[in-house]
């Protein structure tokens, strides 16, 4: 019996994958850290809060005494590290909660689990061989593209927000305990993740729940900025092949080949609504523009080219049918 730390695993992609990850592996036990900040919610997990392999604590990925009782107490084998301030927005208006989050407590994790699975650089100690760290990331570290390309495992860093900045070191100190002390470490850089659980904050859910209650539902500028969507349970198993066959010290792109530019999303959604919970007035009336973000970026899409090939994963969900399970999620959470 092993088990794993996974850090933030009541926030949106973290509590679809730990369900997914605890039905796939009988023989793991799971220890899920979090905060519990406005973005985590302990009823994302109640369908594996009663699991004896499943054990919850609330703490700071930054406390490194916590982080080492854990280690010390549980004897980690793995940790899988979700736990992160993702919302572009909030990083704008306050970067330095994203730094302390995203940088120094990927720090705070990467040095404990090398003081604890080492004895020197590239040595581990016994028992702790196959130990993984996978670190789990985003897109927005490559910037933004023009109308044509798509972003690979080689194409250079360029962050735009304090929220991409902050991922894009962390990701890099997550490099460098691979090449300085011979951590075992995996880096995953996904496109925009979409489906059940997801905060209200995040631009799917807030066009449908501003459409349920019939309000304005906002648009940033022209509505033309786009991202590659990649349904969050899809996601999950391609997290799930990094950490089990993915190579040390590699990094893979996971994207869902499902470019939608914002106006589309809304009014596809709208679209959508307008059959499974239909009024007088469709609800793309409700769409409005409202001012632009500062730095925008234009385009992101990814080319998953590199973990379909090594890992054989390969998206199941296209958008359409991804889209449809979302919207009549939310539309039972809503309704309660």
């Amino acid at each position: 019996m092993q088990t794993v730390l996974i850090t933030g695993g009541a926030g949106f992609i973290g509590s679809n994958f730990i369900p997914y990850f605890l039905e796939n592996n009988k023989d793991l036990t799971i220890v899920n850290l979090d905060l519990l900040t406005y973005a985590g919610d302990l009823s994302n997990l109640k369908e594996v809060e009663s699991f004896d392999r499943y054990i919850f604590v609330k703490g700071d990925i930054c406390d490194r005494k916590l982080v080492e009782q854990l280690f010390k107490t549980h004897n980690f084998t793995g940790v899988i590290h979700f736990a992160a301030e993702s919302h572009v927005d909030n990083s704008i208006k306050n970067p330095e909660s994203f730094i302390k989050t995203n940088v120094f407590g990927t720090f705070n994790l990467l040095d404990v689990a090398k003081n604890y699975w080492t004895e020197s650089p590239f040595k581990f100690k016994k028992g702790f061989e196959n130990s993984r760290f996978l670190h789990i990331s985003t897109d927005e570290v490559y910037g933004t593209l023009g109308k044509t390309g798509l972003f690979t495992e080689q194409t250079p860093y360029a962050p735009n927000s304090p929220y991409s900045a902050s991922k894009a070191s962390s990701d890099f100190l997550v490099r460098s305990y691979f090449h300085t002390y011979g951590l075992n470490v995996v880096t995953t850089n996904c496109s925009n993740n979409y489906g059940p659980k997801q905060h209200d904050e995040k631009l799917i859910p807030t066009i449908i729940r501003k459409a349920v209650n019939g309000e304005n539902i906002p648009i940033y500028g022209d509505g033309k900025n786009i991202r590659d969507w990649l349904y969050v349970l899809d996601h999950c198993v391609g997290i799930e092949l990094a950490y089990s066959h993915g190579k040390s010290g590699e990094t893979y792109n996971i994207g869902g080949k499902n470019e939608r530019n914002n106006l589309n999303i809304a009014t596809m959604i709208c679209e959508i609504l307008d059959q499974e919970k239909p009024k007088e007035i469709s609800y793309k009336e409700q769409i409005s523009f409202v001012k632009d973000r500062p730095g925008h970026d234009f385009r992101y899409a990814i080319d998953a080219t590199k973990i379909e090939e090594e890992l054989g994963w390969k998206a199941q969900e296209n958008f359409e049918s991804g889209i449809l399970k979302t919207i009549k999620w939310y539309l039972e959470k809503y309704n309660k």
